[in-house]
C-alpha cells in the first residue's frame, strides 16, 4: 500500500467535501490528540478525550497525568496550525516551543553531569538517552542537527507543490526530529506536530499515526534507520493515511 493507494483515497476524501463538514476541523485535531497521547502512554479512551477537552470533564479513575498530556498536546496543536496559517519559519526556537507546550504540565527539571535543564520549557536534553535497541544522537550534537533539520525543511517549504513533495517532506521532518530525539521527553509528540505543520501550511489534511499500530510505526521507524533507507517509514506514514482517510470515507457512506 504506497503512494498511489493514498492518492485514490485523497481524490475520494475531496471528492465528498467532507472537511466542508462542520466541526470536521475540531473533531479531527482531537483525534489526533487522542492518538498521538495514547502512543506515549495515556489511557484516555478517544470518548474521554473528548469529554475532556470539549467540556472539561475528567476521566473518573484515569490519573491526572493522562488528563495534563492530552490537554497540553491539544494546546500545543492548537498553536501549531495557528503558526501554519501565518506561514512561520521552521527554527530551533520554535520547535522548542512546540515542544515546551506538549511538555507544559508533565515536564520537570532534570539534573545530570552536563547540568540541569527543564523538559517544561523545551530545553534540549543534556544527557544521552537509551530507547528500546537505540541510544540517540549524543546531547552536545542536538542543537546543531536540530538547526539543520530546520535549514533542510525551510529550503524546501516553499519550493514543494506536488502531493507527494509535500507529504514526503512531512514525513521526512517526522523521521528526522524524532531519530535526533532532541528533549528527554515528547519527542514523538512534538515530531507529529512539525509533520502536521507542514501538511497545514500546505492546505492539506493532516496526518494520524494509530494507537492500535503502535508496533509498526516504531518498527518503521527503526527499519528506515537500520538501513538507511527513509522509504520504509514513507510507506507507513502513506498507509496510515490511507487508513485514516477511508474511515472518514466509511462514515460519510453510512451517513448517507
Amino acid at each position: 500500500m504506497g503512494f498511489s493507494c493514498f492518492l485514490d483515497a485523497l481524490n475520494q476524501f475531496h471528492a465528498l467535501h467532507i472537511r466542508e463538514a462542520i466541526n470536521f476541523e475540531l473533531m479531527n485535531e482531537i483525534l489526533i490528540s487522542h492518538h498521538s497521547t495514547a502512543i506515549e502512554g495515556s489511557s484516555l479512551t478517544e470518548e474521554e478525550s473528548r469529554l475532556l477537552l470539549l467540556d472539561g470533564i475528567t476521566a473518573k479513575g484515569k490519573p491526572l497525568n493522562d488528563h495534563n498530556m492530552v490537554w497540553d498536546h491539544q494546546q500545543a496543536l492548537n498553536h501549531v496550525l495557528a503558526s501554519a496559517k501565518e506561514k512561520k519559519r521552521i527554527t530551533s526556537d520554535f520547535l522548542q516551543e512546540i515542544n515546551a507546550r506538549v511538555m507544559k504540565t508533565t515536564g520537570s527539571v532534570i539534573r545530570s553531569a552536563a547540568g540541569d535543564y527543564d523538559s517544561s520549557r523545551g530545553d534540549f536534553r543534556k544527557s544521552m538517552v537509551h530507547v528500546g535497541v537505540r541510544y540517540f544522537t549524543n546531547y552536545q550534537k542536538v542543537p546543531r542537527e536540530v538547526g539543520n533539520i530546520c535549514d533542510g525543511i525551510n529550503q524546501k517549504l516553499d519550493a514543494v507543490s506536488e502531493i507527494v513533495e509535500i507529504y514526503d517532506l512531512a514525513f521526512d521532518a517526522h523521521f528526522q526530529l524524532v531519530s535526533i530525539h532532541p528533549w528527554a521527553d515528547g519527542n514523538g509528540r512534538t515530531s507529529r506536530l512539525l509533520m502536521n505543520y507542514i501538511l497545514h501550511y500546505h492546505s492539506q489534511p493532516l496526518a494520524i499515526v494509530f494507537k492500535e499500530d503502535k508496533s509498526e510505526y516504531f518498527k518503521a521507524l527503526e527499519d528506515s534507520r537500520t538501513n538507511n533507507n527513509i522509504q520504509y517509514f514513507r510507506d507507513f506514514m502513506y498507509s496510515q493515511q490511507v487508513k485514516y482517510l477511508s474511515n472518514e470515507i466509511k462514515k460519510v457512506e453510512k451517513a448517507v
